[in-house]
C-alpha cells in the first residue's frame, strides 16, 4: 500500500542513521538482513555513500558466513546485475566491498563483536530477528539506548523484528524478556514485495470489465483492503480477499 523510495533516498535514511547512531551518540547499529539479496543490496548503497565521500568513518561487519558466500557468487557472477549496477561497476569494480567493512566467519569472532565497545555496524541474518547470529547482537543492545535496531524489510508480525516494528516496549529473547530502550528506525522502501504500482502494473496487461474476478491472496488484511480499493478505482468490478479456508466455485 505504498511507494518504494530511490536508492539515493535509501542511501541518505542510512547515512543519516549511522551518523546519529555511531558518530553522535557513540553506539551501534544493528541491521537484521536476509543473507541473499538483501545484504547485497545494504552494500551496494553503503558502497554508493563512499564512493561519494559521505560514507560515515565507523567500522562495518557483515556477521554472516552464508551473506558472504551469497555475496561472492554475485561477484562471480556480474553480468546478471541491473544495468544501473553495471554503470556502477565502470568506476569500481567491486560494488559490494568498501574500506571498513569486514565479514565474519567464526563464532568467536561474532561474539566478539558483542564486547567491543566502539561505534560500528553490523548486518546480520535473520532478516526478521527470528534466528541467527542477528539475534545475539540485538540482545546485547536493546538495553541501551545510544544502539538502534535498523529493519530494512517485511516482518512477519510475531517475529522478532516485527514485534519490534510494532513498538513493544518489552521483547523476549532467548526465553527472557528484555526492556526495548534501543531506537527500533524502519526503512521499508527496501522491501522485495512490490510496491502497489508495481501490481497495478503487474494487472494492466486485463481488460477490468472483461475479468470476473479478482483474488488477493497475499498479505495483510489491511494492506489487501487498500490495494483492493485501488482495484476497484481502475475498473475491476469483483476483487475478494478470501478468508483463511474459504472455497470457490471457478
Amino acid at each position: 500500500d505504498s511507494l518504494h523510495k530511490d536508492l539515493k533516498a535509501i542511501e541518505g535514511q542510512l547515512q543519516e542513521i549511522i551518523t546519529q547512531t555511531c558518530k553522535l551518540k557513540g553506539g551501534k547499529v544493528i541491521i537484521p538482513a536476509f543473507s541473499v539479496g538483501r545484504t547485497q543490496e545494504l552494500l551496494f548503497a553503503l558502497n554508493a555513500l563512499d564512493l561519494k565521500g559521505t560514507l560515515p568513518d565507523v567500522a562495518y561487519y557483515v556477521d554472516s558466513p552464508l551473506s558472504e558466500k551469497a555475496t561472492q557468487v554475485l561477484r562471480e557472477h556480474s553480468e546478471v546485475l541491473n544495468k544501473s549496477v553495471q554503470e556502477v561497476m565502470k568506476k569500481d569494480d567491486d560494488v559490494f566491498h568498501f574500506e571498513g567493512l569486514k565479514f565474519v566467519q567464526s563464532v568467536e569472532e561474532s561474539k566478539a563483536l558483542n564486547a567491543d565497545p566502539w561505534p560500528c555496524v553490523i548486518i546480520s541474518s535473520s532478516g526478521m530477528a527470528e534466528a541467527g547470529r542477528v539475534k545475539h547482537h540485538i540482545r546485547n543492545t536493546i538495553g541501551n539506548d545510544k544502539n538502534t535496531i535498523l529493519i530494512v524489510g517485511y516482518c512477519e508480525p510475531n517475529s522478532l523484528g516485527g514485534r519490534l516494528v510494532a513498538g513493544n516496549k518489552v521483547v523476549r529473547i532467548f526465553g527472557e524478556e528484555y526492556d526495548v530502550r534501543a531506537e527500533v528506525r524502519v526503512i521499508k522502501s527496501m522491501s522485495a514485495h512490490g510496491d502497489y504500482e508495481d501490481l497495478l502494473r503487474f494487472v494492466s496487461c486485463q481488460n477490468p470489465s472483461e475479468t470476473k474476478k479478482v483474488f488477493l491472496v497475499h498479505g495483510e488484511y489491511e494492506v489487501q483492503s487498500k490495494f483492493r480499493k485501488r482495484l476497484l478505482e481502475v475498473g475491476f468490478k469483483d476483487v475478494e480477499i478470501p478468508e483463511q479456508h474459504q472455497m470457490f466455485s471457478l
